[in-house]
């Protein structure tokens, strides 16, 4: 039998990225990819321009992703945002190999944050949001690793606003690293799923 509408999940993701649909398809998850249709870098200058913090900011733009798509549904909309901090400046992602590089050497030696931020929204109204942070210490890594690294990585990093993916190779960047995985990945799972067994999404 050909799948109707009311078959079709009741959760929407209305994000692109990848690791987060690998997070919510590995924890068996029913959902569906629509992602928001947000201007995120005239929003983030907007709100570094109002003073927020990187942590602030990655709430807001969750937000606006969920509270977009989810007037234009039903269904419950997962909004999701992540932004590195360092001594206080939000970094963004590199447009190129070459920033890439010099924003490694930035981070070398020192602890970044990553601020993970998750908004649940219906009919364009809050249901419930979260930020969950990380701290990563990147260790003083060579000029050789540095060079290497960039070679077998090439333009992949440039997905990474750290220009790392925590789950391959950019894991021997770090000397340590404090927070939940997920969160680093952009996903922090714990209290999400909670809120998804709550609205019935996921069995209790």
């Amino acid at each position: 039998m050909t799948p109707g509408l009311a078959d079709l999940p009741s959760l929407i993701l209305a994000s692109g990225s990848m690791a987060r649909r690998q997070i919510l398809n590995g924890a068996g998850v029913p959902f569906e990819v629509l992602p928001a249709d947000v201007d995120e870098e005239t929003l983030k200058a907007n709100l570094l321009a109002g003073g927020h913090t990187p942590r602030a900011i990655a709430q807001a733009l969750a937000w606006a992703k969920a509270e977009a798509r989810s007037k234009q549904t039903t269904k419950l909309v997962i909004g999701a945002d992540q932004t590195l901090e360092l001594d206080g400046v939000l970094f963004n992602k590199a447009a190129t190999m070459a920033e890439a590089e010099a924003n490694l050497r930035l981070l070398r030696g020192k602890t970044h944050q990553l601020h993970s931020a998750t908004a649940l929204a219906r009919d364009g109204e809050l249901v419930w949001q979260e930020v969950v942070t990380a701290s990563l210490t990147m260790r003083d890594f060579s000029e050789l690793f540095l060079t290497r690294y960039l070679q077998q990585q090439g333009p992949t990093i440039l997905s990474c606003v750290g220009g790392y993916q925590i789950e391959s190779h950019g894991v021997q960047l770090f000397e340590q690293i404090e927070g939940d995985y997920f969160t680093i990945l952009g996903l922090p799972l714990s209290g999400l799923l909670g809120q998804l067994r709550r609205h019935g999404i996921l069995d209790q």
